[in-house]
């Protein structure tokens, strides 16, 4: 499991604040630098020209910037109330947005710090090398306009429930093997056995474990001949005096500070070590959609569409990944990870409770639960078993009427389309 330690960290805002001084460096650097070497090269447009279409640039950013704010306002109120509010800042931290509020307010600065180099000390003269920069500023501008618009376009609940299920998709592969079967390896606990050496307290707010350097905890291990123990998994939110992990059997103690930065924490779960959180969003919109306010079963069963298949790729793949080993095989990390029924009860429970009186619902949850089994491995049947005689007792309660009853009981991957038994 990769974990990229070397990436760079940089906020929304931050990358707006890049451009803008990017631009002032450059508005009050290089038209000084090219009329010093090259006095001669000028634009072959009169000064009361150049001087109208640089003001109009300049102006025409700060609407054009007043605009992207709204979008973003826009965006992140309509993604917090129509599908999750853990979703609405993905949304408002996509690097268009920022990429995009960056250029154009790069293309004002700039406009407006050229412009004092447009007949300059009454020469008559525009720099040409200046103006063509401000056109290539212009276009690109021009570009993230367009870039944003399509990225609005994420809004549209499929593309939103896919951007959600592509992030689940990744992570997943980039976290379990591939199995051919899975056979359930049972932790070997002997490390506890052994006296525990050290302990790593949280201080501070509540934060989220946002991912784990496994290959750092695995040397700092070895280096001292002792055990690893997380106790917080990732996607866990640690509070003041919570522990974050034991030291078990250590010939010496380890640097708390290297402990700790093999632990990244921030203020919010993210998908990149936590294949529970894709679920989790797909399950918050699902459940949105049921809500008596909204009523919209369709969005619940494409919800679903996306959760049967993390479902699937899940259950062809080695979930029992905790224990980490060294070069000479002894185990020196051992971090909680979500088992198969984890899984299974994450995606299914809720929407279960919320869509029990749905029969589009119900239909499209008895078709998941029936392609599950039919393709993953023969051990992890059994949870989807007594997933299957809990959909048919949730139908019994929630229904009166036997026909509506017999209709929920079937298995179609539409909801309301064609059913299984028809179309075997």
């Amino acid at each position: 499991m990769a974990y990229r330690r070397d990436r760079l960290q940089i906020t929304a805002w931050a990358i707006p604040m890049l451009y803008a001084a990017a631009a002032i460096t450059a508005g009050l650097t290089f038209p000084r630098i090219e009329t010093h070497i090259w006095p001669g090269l000028v634009a072959g447009m009169n000064v009361s020209a150049a001087m109208s279409i640089y003001s109009s640039i300049a102006s025409g950013m700060i609407a054009l910037t007043g605009i992207v704010f709204s979008l973003i306002f826009v965006m992140v109120t309509f993604s917090a109330t129509a599908y999750s509010p853990r979703l609405a800042l993905w949304v408002a931290r996509d690097p268009v947005v920022s990429h995009a509020l960056g250029v154009f307010t790069a293309t004002f600065l700039y406009a407006f710090a050229a412009l004092a180099w447009v007949d300059r000390s009454g020469s008559g003269k525009v720099p040409v090398i200046s103006a063509w920069l401000l056109i290539a500023l212009l276009l690109a501008s021009v570009a993230m306009l367009v870039a944003l618009i399509q990225r609005i376009g994420l809004l549209q609940i499929g593309r939103m429930l896919t951007f959600t299920g592509n992030q689940g998709r990744k992570v997943i592969t980039t976290t379990y093997p591939l199995a051919e079967s899975v056979v359930p390896a049972g932790r070997p606990d002997e490390f506890r056995k052994r006296p525990q050496i050290q302990k790593v307290i949280h201080h501070g707010p509540p934060r989220s474990v946002q991912a784990v350097d496994m290959e750092a905890l695995v040397k700092l291990a070895e280096t001292s001949d002792g055990v690893i123990e997380m106790t917080a998994a990732v996607g866990d939110t640690v509070l003041e005096l919570m522990p974050l992990l034991h030291v078990f059997g250590a010939g010496q103690t380890i640097d708390e500070s290297k402990l700790r930065d093999a632990i990244e924490l921030g203020d919010e779960r993210t998908f990149e070590q936590d294949p529970k959180y894709a679920i989790r969003l797909l399950v918050d919109i699902a459940i949105r959609a049921l809500s008596p306010a909204v009523n919209d079963p369709t969005t619940a069963v494409q919800a679903l569409d996306q959760i049967g298949d993390l479902l699937l790729r899940l259950g062809r793949r080695r979930l029992e990944i905790g224990d980490f080993r060294d070069g000479s095989g002894k185990i020196r990390l051992v971090i909680p990870f979500p088992a198969w029924e984890d899984f299974v009860r994450l995606a299914l429970d809720e929407i279960l409770f919320c869509g029990a009186n749905s029969i589009q619902v119900m239909r499209r949850m008895n078709a998941l639960v029936s392609d599950l089994i039919r393709v993953v491995p023969e051990e992890r049947r059994a949870v989807l078993k007594y997933w299957q005689v809990r959909l048919k007792s949730s139908i019994v309660r929630s229904f009166a009427d036997e026909q509506d009853k017999l209709d929920a009981s079937v298995a179609d991957r539409q909801g309301l389309g064609i059913p299984q038994q028809r179309s075997a």
